[in-house]
């Protein structure tokens, strides 16, 4: 029988911390490099929060780690998801896909998406169920010293928007106030939601208390949520929050990214309204401190058509990026970076 890793096994030596995990499309994959440095050098991730690629990658950890398999496994699987076949058309957008520009607009009019995202959702449950996962009850995190509520006791949580009620939602957190068990709820299906870009994959429907709404990319309202796991309630933290990011600290001077349709354009609407939400609370210097920046460069997240060479160059970017933040961070974080929060974000 193979011997643990301290980050699957437990071992007391571990540093545990949570970790926060940035959307950011194909992009994602630096998240998994970064997560690999961080457990090599001796990190256990209690509880994890992501965002669109981050829910993505932050499920895929948190089953891995409570299996007792060690981190670079997800590197292993996440090569086995083909990006190309995200792109998953339907209807009379796949009688058309032979003509982009129609099948793009007829899934926009009539799926309020130009992919399905099926493949995405089945893959995931799929790598979950062989994990021992399939709800959020399979992810439950008994911590009778947490600051969270007892329903927020889960090892994962996920962003999503909800677009019929204009509001950001934290799943399993909020699937309590819509009337909807958590601990029923597929894991696969949150993931799925918070990765639903707007105009380019369907959203996801959700029934409850307050009728049908449509859930969107959780990137929308909340791409990096750092402070989700802070206390408030006057103890200090018991482990620190670490984050990793795959955006630049917003000093960093950025060329422009020229306008090439309308497709395009409705992206950058989309992103430049992520950006100017959260400016303000993620360059909080104390956030700053406690943050990865995994940018790669030369790839945007919109690339499905990723090669083996590339996907291999993101996750170097973001082992390296993490290897540096723990070179500049040689005892880890202070717990007490940040006062674990009792109340809602």
């Amino acid at each position: 029988m193979a011997t643990l890793p301290p980050e699957a096994a437990g071992d007391a030596t571990a540093k545990r911390a949570d970790l926060v995990l940035e959307g950011g499309g194909v992009k994602g994959i630096a998240l998994v490099g970064a997560a690999v440095a961080l457990a090599e050098d001796g990190y256990r991730f209690e509880r994890v929060a992501g965002s669109s690629a981050g829910a993505l990658v932050g499920a895929i950890m948190v089953a891995m780690q409570q299996r007792g398999e060690p981190m670079s496994r997800v590197d292993d699987i996440m090569r086995t998801l083909d990006y190309t076949r995200m792109l998953d058309r339907r209807g009379a957008g796949r009688a058309f896909r032979w003509w982009p520009a129609i099948a793009n607009g007829l899934g926009i009019v009539f799926n309020q998406g130009m992919y399905h995202g099926k493949y995405l959702e089945d893959w995931t449950r799929g790598v979950l169920r062989d994990l021992g996962v399939e709800t959020f009850g399979d992810l439950a995190f008994p911590d009778p010293g947490s600051a969270l509520d007892p329903e927020q006791s889960y090892r994962l949580v996920v962003t999503a928007s909800d677009l019929s009620r204009q509001r950001l939602m934290y799943l399993p957190w909020d699937l309590q106030e819509y009337d909807v068990d958590p601990d029923t709820f597929p894991v696969s299906r949150a993931v799925r939601a918070s990765a639903a870009i707007p105009f380019m994959f369907e959203p996801v429907t959700l029934k409850g208390r307050y009728g049908v709404s449509t859930l969107a990319d959780g990137s929308l309202l909340r791409s990096y949520p750092i402070e989700i796991f802070d206390r408030d309630d006057g103890l200090p933290s018991r482990w620190p929050t670490v984050g990793i990011r795959l955006s630049s600290p917003s000093n960093e001077q950025e060329l422009a990214k020229p306008i090439t349709g309308p497709i395009s354009m409705i992206l950058s609407l989309v992103y430049t309204t992520v950006d100017s939400t959260q400016v303000r609370h993620v360059n909080d210097p104390a956030n700053v401190e406690r943050s990865i920046f995994a940018k790669p460069r030369g790839i945007k997240w919109t690339d499905f058509d990723l090669s083996a060479d590339q996907q291999q160059l993101l996750y170097d970017s973001g082992y390296a990026a993490a290897r540096k933040w723990i070179d500049e961070h040689p005892d880890g974080m202070h717990p007490g970076v940040k006062p674990e929060r009792r109340s809602h974000p």
